[in-house]
């Protein structure tokens, strides 16, 4: 998947604050779902997998790649296609929301203004309706 930037804007990479801005995010999105309610349908899922602090990581390379940084992610594994990196994962519409509701609250607790969350969320949105897959 291309790298998510406008043309006539700085990249998301740029505008979340880089490396530290995608740390800082990751680690907030992963404490939600290790610990709010909501997080529990992608908390199962990850414990199923690789384990939380394997998704970190790879959570952090991705983005930093799909925000148009580094492209850490398709260096160690050759590609960074989201359908083919959850095609064999069970993911639910409840798994979806899970993600996005916890994602939301990681957005506003790291402090984004409400334009770049918004921007984020849709397209965290458009990218995660077609990965639910049962």
């Amino acid at each position: 998947m291309q790298a998510v930037a406008r043309s006539t804007r700085e990249s998301f990479y740029v505008r979340v604050g880089g490396e530290e801005g995608i740390r800082r995010l990751v680690k907030v999105f992963y404490d939600l779902i290790e610990t709010h309610p909501l997080g529990r349908p992608v908390l199962l899922l990850q414990l199923r997998g690789h384990g939380v602090a394997h998704a970190r990581m790879d959570q952090f390379n991705f983005l930093s790649g799909f925000f148009g940084g580094p492209r850490l992610y398709a260096e160690r594994y050759g590609h960074s296609d989201i359908r083919v990196i959850h095609d064999h994962v069970a993911i639910d519409r409840e798994a979806r929301d899970s993600w996005l509701g916890c994602m939301t609250m990681a957005l506003g607790e790291v402090g984004y203004s409400p334009e770049l969350k918004k921007e984020l969320m849709d397209v965290f949105t458009a990218v995660a309706d077609p990965l639910v897959n049962r």
